[in-house]
C-alpha cells in the first residue's frame, strides 16, 4: 500500500468520526486473497472514500468517464486506481480494464445502481455484474452503505453529521445470468439491512 494511500485513510477515518458515528461490519468476509469485485449500493459521493479506508489494501473503482475531463483531477482520481467507465453503454474498454484488474488481484468496487439515489432508498441493480464476476473468475461481495445519504446527499454540498455504517456480506460465487443478475445484486445487498440491525443490537 503506497504511503499516500495510508495517509487518505487515516485522514477519512478521522474526519469520518468527527462529522458523526461510523462503524463497520463483516470485514471477515473479505477473501484474504485474490480478485474481488464489491458491488455496493450508492448514496452519497462520500462512497468510495467510505468504502477504501476501512480496506486492507488499496481499492480500484469505476468512474464515469465525465469526471475524467478536468485533468488535475483526473491526475488526482487516478492515482487512487480509478478509471473511465462510459455508462448504459457497451463500453468494451471499461469492462476489459475492469477483468484485467480483477484478474491481477485488485479489489474492484462497483455500483450496480448506476448513479447516486434520490431519496436514500436502494434502486434497481443494472445487470452485468455477475459477467465480470465470471470472466475474472471473481466472487462478489455485496456492501452496504447505510447513513451517508443523511450526511451527503445527491445535491448537498456539504457534509452534516450524522451516523454511518457499511456491512461486507458473504461472497457470492461468479456466475451470470443476464435476466436474474442484477436482482441477485439488489437480493444480497438489500438483505444485509437485517444483518445490521443484528449488528447493532450485538455491539450496543
Amino acid at each position: 500500500m503506497r504511503w499516500w494511500w495510508r495517509l487518505s485513510q487515516g485522514m477519512s477515518r478521522l474526519l469520518a468520526n468527527i462529522f458523526g458515528k461510523f462503524r463497520v461490519f463483516g470485514l471477515e468476509n473479505l477473501p484474504k486473497s485474490g480478485g474481488v469485485l464489491l458491488a455496493a449500493n450508492h448514496q452519497s459521493l462520500l462512497d468510495p472514500v467510505l468504502v477504501a479506508m476501512v480496506l486492507p489494501q488499496e481499492m480500484h473503482f469505476m468512474a464515469r468517464r465525465s469526471l475524467f475531463r478536468n485533468p488535475i483531477f483526473r491526475a488526482i482520481i487516478v492515482s487512487y486506481n480509478a478509471f473511465a467507465i462510459e455508462r448504459d453503454t457497451a463500453d468494451v474498454k471499461g469492462v476489459k480494464n475492469a477483468i484485467a484488474r480483477l484478474e491481477s488481484g485488485a479489489i474492484l468496487l462497483v455500483f450496480p445502481e448506476g448513479t447516486r439515489t434520490e431519496n436514500g432508498s436502494i434502486g434497481l441493480m443494472k445487470p452485468g455484474i455477475g459477467m465480470l464476476a465470471e470472466r475474472a473468475a471473481v466472487p462478489i461481495v455485496p456492501v452496504l452503505i447505510d447513513g451517508a445519504y443523511e450526511v451527503l446527499p445527491k445535491g448537498a454540498l456539504f457534509p452534516r453529521p450524522g451516523r454511518i455504517s457499511i456491512v461486507f456480506g458473504k461472497p457470492l460465487p461468479p456466475g451470470y445470468d443476464k435476466k436474474n443478475d442484477g436482482h441477485r445484486i439488489y437480493d444480497a445487498v438489500t438483505g444485509l439491512k437485517g444483518e445490521l440491525s443484528r449488528c447493532r443490537i450485538a455491539s450496543s
